[in-house]
Parts: C-alpha cells; sequence; structure tokens
C-alpha cells in the first residue's frame, strides 16, 4: 500500500489541468508544463482533486505508483511557485557575474568559464560568490545546479570550488609535516 500514491493531490484556484490520452498538461501564472504519464498508472481528474491509481501489486507498478503522484505535484508546485537552487563558490579569485541570460565563471582557469542557461531556467546572482537557479521544472532546476558544480567540485583540503548552499564538505587535514 503506497501512502504517497494514494494520497489525492488537490489543484490550486489558478491552476489548470488537462489530461489527454496520457499527456497531462499544467498551466499555471509561472508557466506550463507537460508531462507523458506511464501507459499503466491510471489519472483521474475529479473537478480539483488528482487520484493515481495502479492496476496491480507488481514491484514496477508499485514503484511508478508513488513517482507518478510525486511528479504530478512538483508541476503543480513548479507553476505556481518556482523552484530554486542556491550555490555558493569559494576560493580566491573565484567570482560570477550575469551576462544576460548567462553565467561568466572565474574559477582559476585561464579562460573563463561561460554557462549558457536553458530554456526555462533564470539566474540571478546577488553577490559574486552566490548563484540562484531558478524555474519551473524541478528536474531541469535540480539538473542545471548540478552541471554548474561540476565546474569547479569543492576539494577537500581547502573546500575551494562550487558547492549547494546547504552542502556539508567533509575537509581532510592534508599533510602533517616534518617534525
Amino acid at each position: 500500500m503506497s501512502r504517497i500514491g494514494n494520497a489525492p493531490i488537490t489543484v490550486p484556484e489558478n491552476v489548470e489541468v488537462t489530461l489527454n490520452g496520457q499527456k497531462l498538461t499544467v498551466k499555471g501564472p509561472k508557466g506550463t508544463l507537460e508531462r507523458e504519464i506511464h501507459k499503466n498508472m491510471t489519472v483521474t481528474i475529479d473537478q480539483k482533486v488528482i487520484t493515481v491509481t495502479r492496476p496491480d501489486d507488481e514491484p514496477s507498478n508499485r514503484s511508478l505508483h508513488g513517482l507518478t503522484r510525486t511528479l504530478i505535484k512538483n508541476m503543480i508546485e513548479g507553476v505556481t511557485n518556482e523552484f530554486s537552487k542556491e550555490l555558493q563558490i569559494n576560493g580566491v579569485g573565484y567570482r560570477v557575474q550575469k551576462q544576460g541570460n548567462n553565467l561568466n565563471l572565474t574559477l582559476g582557469y585561464s579562460h573563463p568559464v561561460i554557462f549558457e542557461a536553458p530554456a526555462g531556467i533564470t539566474f540571478d546572482v546577488p553577490n559574486a560568490n552566490t548563484i540562484i537557479v531558478k524555474g519551473i521544472d524541478k528536474e531541469l532546476v535540480g539538473q542545471t545546479a548540478a552541471v554548474i558544480r561540476t565546474k569547479r567540485p569543492p576539494e577537500v583540503y581547502r573546500g575551494k570550488g562550487i558547492k549547494y548552499a546547504d552542502e556539508v564538505i567533509r575537509r581532510k587535514e592534508g599533510k602533517a609535516g616534518k617534525k
């Protein structure tokens, strides 16, 4: 019995949800999202309540049940309130600048790293060491933040690099030196 999958989703007043075959479309004040629903899952929209059901208790259908419900809930959440991820840049001389929709990252390489924003993603740069990735698609926001982090992942000796704001870097001591 799936506690997450069986929970109904209530649709807010300013959001419109339509189901065309296996294609679910969610329209809200921030934008529109579309997703294909797996053929084994049954989605029913009754007034302003969405329920997801599965045909049987096979392990693959059980795992898809909760996943499908969570994906629909995230779509509704995204079109009402944007998702965001905050990244921090640590290191002497490491900084970020916003150039139009792109980011100009100075990360200790011999050249600046230019990162272009994918469609549906916006960047906020409140200061030279902070990047805020925003968008209505939770999956795309997380993926974009992960790709930016790979440009210079944090290292364990001095903590230099790009890290998530809530990430804790386990530090290593380094060499003990001569005695």
